[in-house]
């Protein structure tokens, strides 16, 4: 579902330079009248800061929460069953991709037919209780230069008359075309074409902002810029991107939060990094103000991807990947007190022997940083990043992205751990007694699951996953004191 960037390696090389500077069973405590197929998520009202420097979203309970769920919509193909089926699996988070060509095809007015599809999308998240993050998507800017129907429309491309010649084997070497490099910096640089964006994005977001669903945006996806020099040379395009981030993507992110704020206070509000961090590079963004009354709703939203995989390459742990990108993720939020949501994930294939074990590590990994994520991508297929096989289980290596995870906590530090065919869940306890809650996905306990839990004393509601419908754990501890390791494991009946 998504190109392959064969020719990113450049990126990769920018990255080492920079880097070296069947029935239901009966559960094991007594059950409670099941809960309703489909809960509705919390939505974040806060955020709570950790010793270590972490930044979680917190419910209005001022519990921490963990979003988890998938990329869709791309290509306007979503279906009620694609959002009914991810919420019934336990997910909690879909980041819907939103074409500004297919939303506003000529300039001032929006498009009633493509409004009421993405109406329609958030209807049925509002019905299932899912969450949703608009994502403002584009790939190589705009149709102008290959991205169909999807990114920056005709009329807001401004080329300068200077050659595009795509490479059919390499989408992303697209971004070095001269075309293109002049449609970004005419974008981010010509006042008609940045009032118009704003515009865009208010008109939107007042069209918006009224479903419950709605956790907010994503205001630009994988932004890139101009690069002036040889891009080859890794020294020229680190440079190029630390410039877009201090300067031109700032002023733009600035721009953007203004636009939507002047008609939606409760969103959520995203920023995200070159592309470069998603190999190690620490990203050069300033700090942003939310002009919200109250305390802010901004977060960091990176991408995770390996570029050598994203080559169609197996992964190679032997590479430091993920702890080249886990100790550049962290500075940025943790300066800022900013939650992470990592917007993209995932392998093109995740049925090789060392991107399974990928998927994993990066389950893993988020685990530790990230307040939530959203895979790519939802959809049914034998490969091309399709996290669900043709009859709609967890393709072959992205079980883990299928595991129990607490949606939910009344405590700090929670992590989830894999223990051969069960699964671990550890968290410090608060001391307030609320209730934390754990997911528990069929795809991991496909005829049920037993806990058990410690310390001893621990009020439990458990209901049990059925077909391919999650369960939940309900655990609450009324007489913990502030501090107290929490352990509650879960196996397969």
């Amino acid at each position: 579902m998504r190109p392959r960037r064969t020719a990113v390696a450049l990126l990769l090389a920018a990255a080492v330079a920079l880097s070296a500077a069947p029935a239901r069973a009966q559960p094991a405590q007594p059950a409670q009248p099941a809960q309703p197929a489909h809960r509705t998520a919390a939505f974040p009202t806060g955020t709570a800061t950790a010793p270590d420097g972490r930044t979680d979203l917190t419910d209005a309970a001022g519990r921490r929460l963990q979003l988890r769920g998938f990329n869709l919509d791309k290509y306007a193909e979503a279906t009620e069953q694609d959002v009914r089926s991810l919420a019934a699996q336990g997910f909690t988070l879909i980041r819907v991709a939103v074409s500004w060509t297919r939303l506003e095809p000529a300039r001032g007015r929006l498009d009633p037919a493509e409004l009421a599809r993405l109406h329609r999308l958030l209807d049925w998240a509002d019905r299932y209780g899912v969450l949703a993050l608009v994502d403002f998507h584009q790939d190589v800017y705009g149709p102008r230069f290959g991205g169909g129907d999807r990114g920056v429309p005709d009329w807001a491309t401004r080329d300068d008359g200077l050659p595009f010649e795509p490479d059919p084997d390499d989408w992303f070497a697209g971004y070095f075309q001269p075309a293109v490099q002049a449609a970004f910096r005419h974008l981010y640089d010509d006042p008609d074409l940045r009032a118009w964006q704003a515009d865009f994005y208010t008109r939107l977001a007042r069209e918006l902002r009224d479903h419950r669903s709605l956790l907010g945006y994503d205001l630009f996806n994988e932004p890139f810029g101009p690069v002036d020099g040889d891009p080859t040379d890794p020294a020229v395009l680190a440079r190029a991107a630390a410039e877009l981030e201090t300067g031109r993507l700032a002023d733009m992110y600035r721009r953007l939060i203004t636009a939507v704020r002047a008609v939606d206070r409760r969103a959520w509000l995203f920023v995200e990094p070159t592309v470069l961090v998603g190999q190690g590079v620490p990203t050069r963004l300033p700090g942003f103000t939310d002009p919200r009354p109250g305390t802010p709703r901004l977060g960091y939203a990176p991408h995770f991807y390996d570029t050598a995989v994203e080559s169609g390459a197996d992964w190679d742990p032997a590479g430091g990947f993920v702890e080249r990108y886990t100790a550049a993720i962290t500075g940025y939020p943790a300066a800022h007190r900013l939650p992470v949501l990592v917007g993209e994930w995932g392998p093109p294939n995740s049925r090789t022997p060392g991107n399974a074990l990928l998927v994993r590590r990066q389950v893993d990994a988020m685990d530790g940083f990230a307040a939530g994520w959203a895979m790519w991508y939802w959809c049914r297929g034998n490969g091309g990043y399709c996290a669900l096989d043709p009859a709609g289980r967890p393709a072959p290596g992205d079980g883990p992205a299928f595991g129990p995870y607490p949606v939910a906590v009344a405590g700090t530090g929670a992590r989830t751990t894999a223990d051969g065919a069960g699964h671990t869940v550890r968290w410090t306890a608060d001391g307030t007694g609320r209730t934390t809650e754990l997911a528990l996905p069929a795809a991991a306990f496909p005829t049920g699951a037993r806990i058990a839990v410690q310390p001893a004393g621990a009020l439990v509601e458990l209901d049990q996953p059925s077909g391919d419908r999650a369960g939940r754990a309900l655990i609450r501890l009324p007489h913990t004191h502030p501090g107290t390791p929490v352990t509650v494991t879960l196996t397969p009946r």
